[in-house]
């Protein structure tokens, strides 16, 4: 019995009741090789700081933390709380830096509230690869807007999160908000 393998050429124009979805911008996350994040010369959050505010998505700077935004959000206005120094872990921030650290995680959660009046937060740190940091040798607080029903069918059956606003945008909006605290 002989079977005839189809070309793969001809898959893409048989259909098979599947919508797709592009996603492009998520290509140049793949294809970027990870630079050593132990490095704070290749620390995408230390090198944040060496920008405009405008260009890095920083929303604001404080003595010792600043928050920015999230390149690859789970919503829109997914903010991160970072120490200004290369540091790894929650125990490696002085006193100073820990009230401050806290003090913004605060300030963000109020600022995203008037801005876009979430119904609820995730709040999270994942400390070393092992447990999902993304940027290990960094310490970053995830702040997270949650809105009843922005879990839908795509991020469980297609693993991709459609966010209806531009990264700047989100930004300016959320500055603004934050100097009106």
């Amino acid at each position: 019995m002989s079977s005839t393998i189809e070309p793969e050429t001809e898959f893409a124009r048989v259909p098979d009741g599947f919508e797709r979805l592009w996603t492009p911008h998520r290509m140049a996350y793949i294809q970027t090789e990870k630079p050593d994040q132990d490095d704070d010369v290749a620390c995408p959050f230390c090198a944040a700081q060496t920008k405009s505010d405008e260009e890095a998505l920083i929303v604001h700077r404080g003595q010792t933390c600043f928050v920015i935004l999230n390149l690859f959000p789970y919503n829109p206005g997914h903010l991160l709380v970072c120490p200004d120094r290369h540091v790894p872990g929650y125990l490696d921030l002085t006193d100073e830096e820990t009230a401050e650290f806290t003090l913004l995680t605060k300030q963000a959660m109020r600022a995203i509230t008037a801005a876009a009046a979430p119904h609820g937060f995730n709040l999270g740190m994942n400390q070393g690869e092992v447990a999902g940091a993304g940027v290990a040798a960094h310490l970053h607080q995830h702040v997270v807007p949650r809105w009843g029903g922005d879990a839908n069918f795509l991020p469980i059956v297609a693993q991709t999160k459609a966010l209806p606003e531009l990264l700047a945008d989100t930004r300016a909006r959320l500055a603004d908000a934050w100097r009106q605290d």
